[in-house]
């Protein structure tokens, strides 16, 4: 079952769902899902110093990729054919009875700018704010701003909560993520 804005508004004012800061809901909120905005700091990957990408080495982010961080109302370019990761401005506490959907706008998706590759589910008890994997599949680059709203999230009841919820996982790699997180696979060796 997906909560309806309805249900939204009450789980946000229960603070059952917690994003902060608050999303203002004339704007952010949708049917049955809420708006994200795009944050201000971005890790670009530096294909241009490295033949390859070993996800099993100790320090993917100190080699490979480099955090950029833009000032408001400065645009970050994404060039076509760029895979960048970004941040959402708001951090999100899912509870252990939801699961979160993560999806692109339409108007972004429309200017050829993918959101996420493979994380669409925000699993119940993530903590933190949501790592975008963003690519631009046109043939032109796209001017992207801080605080524009990029993807929204909708929250699906489990049947039951989880017994272990992410922020409890022994192998929760991303709990309480603050800016763009690289890939922390080399810690599952």
């Amino acid at each position: 079952m997906v909560l309806s804005d309805k249900d939204l508004k009450i789980a946000l004012k229960s603070d059952r769902i917690k994003i902060n800061p608050a999303p203002d809901l004339k704007v952010q909120l949708g049917s049955c899902s809420i708006d994200l905005r795009l944050g201000n700091t971005f890790r670009v990957f530096e294909h241009s110093r490295h033949a390859y990408i070993d996800p099993f080495k100790k320090s993917i982010s100190n080699e490979v990729t480099r955090e950029i961080r833009i000032n408001d109302k400065e645009p970050f370019i994404i060039q076509p054919g760029d895979f960048v990761l970004a941040t959402t401005v708001e951090y999100i506490e899912v509870p252990d009875d939801l699961t979160g959907r993560l999806e692109g706008r339409s108007s972004i998706g429309r200017l050829g700018v993918v959101i996420h590759s493979t994380a669409a589910n925000i699993e119940c008890g993530f903590r933190g704010h949501i790592t975008l994997e963003l690519a631009n599949m046109g043939k032109m680059p796209v001017a992207l701003y801080s605080g524009m709203r990029i993807c929204s999230i909708s929250f699906e009841q489990l049947t039951t909560p989880a017994d272990i919820p992410y922020y409890k996982k022994k192998s929760a790699k991303y709990v309480g993520q603050k800016g763009p997180g690289e890939s922390k696979i080399s810690k599952e060796k």
